[in-house]
């Protein structure tokens, strides 16, 4: 009896692709790609609010959708470990030129073990 085995699939996502996107199609095209099990690396981050109604939706979903368990979210910036002045430069260079310096990982609880998060790397546990 051979086993099947499944294949680990990273979708990266430059923001550009979901930034003139309404927040609630931002969430319905993220979770269209989680729901598929593929795991999202997003160049730049949600807002908090995103983040919440994202994570709202998955709650909502585990039970009613077959081997769905939810999701995990992490994020990690540049910057989290910069001086009062140099937040201050990084904060108006990011807003004159638009750039998403954060790294956001998504992924389905049925493949993303664990994140393990400190100032300066992500670590993501795969099952």
């Amino acid at each position: 009896m051979a086993k099947k085995i499944k294949g680990l699939t990273l979708h990266f996502m430059p923001y550009s692709e979901i930034a003139r996107l309404e927040s609630v199609e931002r969430i319905k095209k993220l979770l269209k790609i989680i729901l598929s099990n593929k795991v999202v690396v997003l160049q730049g981050r949600l807002s908090s609010e995103e983040e919440t109604r994202l994570i709202e939706d998955t709650m909502i979903m585990v039970g009613n959708i077959k081997g769905f368990k939810g999701v995990e979210l992490a994020v990690i910036e540049q910057g989290d470990d910069l001086t009062a002045i140099q937040k201050l430069r990084f904060g108006i260079a990011k807003a004159i030129t638009g750039q998403q310096n954060a790294l956001t990982i998504i992924g389905p609880a049925t493949i993303v073990k664990e994140m393990k998060r400190n100032p300066k790397k992500l670590e993501v546990m795969m099952r």
